[in-house]
C-alpha cells in the first residue's frame, strides 16, 4: 500500500528492481518443459493477529496520531484543498503519518451525490463533523490486514488517525492461505507420486542381476567354443 516511486535509471531502487525481473523462457521449439512448481507470495503471514500486537511499527501505528494529506505537495493550499476533497469523493487520497514517516494510499467507497455505493457504512463521510471528513480504508499491509480510521481538516489537511486490526478480513484472507497452501502441497503430492512410478517402471524395464549373468555366461561359452574350433583348425595332423 505504499506510494507510488518514480525510479531513474541511476536510482538503487531502480537497479534492485530490475535485478529482481525474469526473462522470457528460452525454450526450444521442439524442447520439452522442465517442471515447475510456482509458489505465490501469500498476500498475509499465518498469524496476523501476533505479528499485528507484536511488530513495532503496527504497535505505533495502531496509536491515534497526527496525519496530513500528502497529495500536490507543490500546489497552493487552496488548489490542495480542492484536489483532497474531490479525491475523497471518488475514493482515493494520500496520508502520511506524521511521527513515523509513513506514506498510505488509502481507498475505499466513493461518494457519489451524497451518498456512498456501499450499504455497509460510510467509509467517506463528509457530514459527520463540520469542517473534517471522516474515513475508513481497508487494506493489507506487510502481510496483515488493517483498517486505517481517523479524520482530516478540509482547510488545514491534517488531522489524526490510527490503524486497526480488521478481524472480518483477516479471517477471509486466513482461508484463503489455507487453500493456497492445501492445493501447492496437494500437486507436490502429485508429482512425487508420479516420480516414484517413474522409477518402478525403469527398474521393471532394466534388467537384473540374474539376467545379467546369464547373459554373461553364454558369452563366455561362445567363446569357449571358438576358442576350441580355432585350436582344432591349427593343431598338427
Amino acid at each position: 500500500m505504499w506510494g507510488p516511486a518514480r525510479m531513474g535509471p541511476g536510482d538503487p531502487a531502480a537497479a534492485a528492481a530490475l535485478a529482481g525481473m525474469l526473462p522470457f523462457d528460452s525454450i526450444g521449439l521442439y524442447e520439452q518443459p522442465k517442471p515447475r512448481f510456482i509458489f505465490k507470495m501469500p498476500r498475509v503471514v499465518p498469524d496476523q493477529k501476533s505479528k499485528f500486537e507484536s511488530d513495532e511499527l503496527f504497535r505505533r501505528l495502531s496509536r491515534e496520531s497526527e496525519v496530513r494529506y500528502t497529495g500536490y505537495r507543490d500546489r497552493p493550499l487552496e488548489e490542495r484543498q480542492v484536489r483532497f476533497q474531490n479525491g475523497c469523493r471518488e475514493g482515493h487520497t494520500e496520508i502520511s503519518f506524521v511521527a513515523t514517516g509513513t506514506n498510505l494510499q488509502l481507498v475505499f467507497n466513493p461518494v457519489m451525490n451524497g451518498y456512498t455505493v456501499s450499504d455497509l457504512g460510510r467509509e467517506c463521510d463528509f457530514d459527520k463533523e463540520m469542517g473534517k471528513v471522516h474515513l475508513r480504508s481497508h487494506f493489507i499491509m506487510n502481510g496483515v490486514c488493517v483498517r486505517w480510521k481517523g479524520w482530516v481538516d478540509l482547510e488545514r489537511l491534517d488531522g489524526v488517525g490510527c490503524l486497526e486490526y480488521d478481524e472480518d478480513k483477516a479471517q477471509i484472507e486466513d482461508s484463503m492461505l489455507r487453500d493456497q497452501i492445501e492445493r501447492y502441497n496437494q500437486r507436490l503430492r502429485d508429482f512425487e507420486d508420479k516420480q516414484r512410478a517413474y522409477r518402478s517402471h525403469q527398474q521393471l524395464d532394466r534388467p537384473g542381476d540374474t539376467d545379467i549373468e546369464v547373459t554373461l555366461a553364454q558369452q563366455e561359452n561362445y567363446m569357449r567354443v571358438r576358442r576350441n574350433r580355432h585350436q582344432q583348425w591349427h593343431a598338427p595332423r
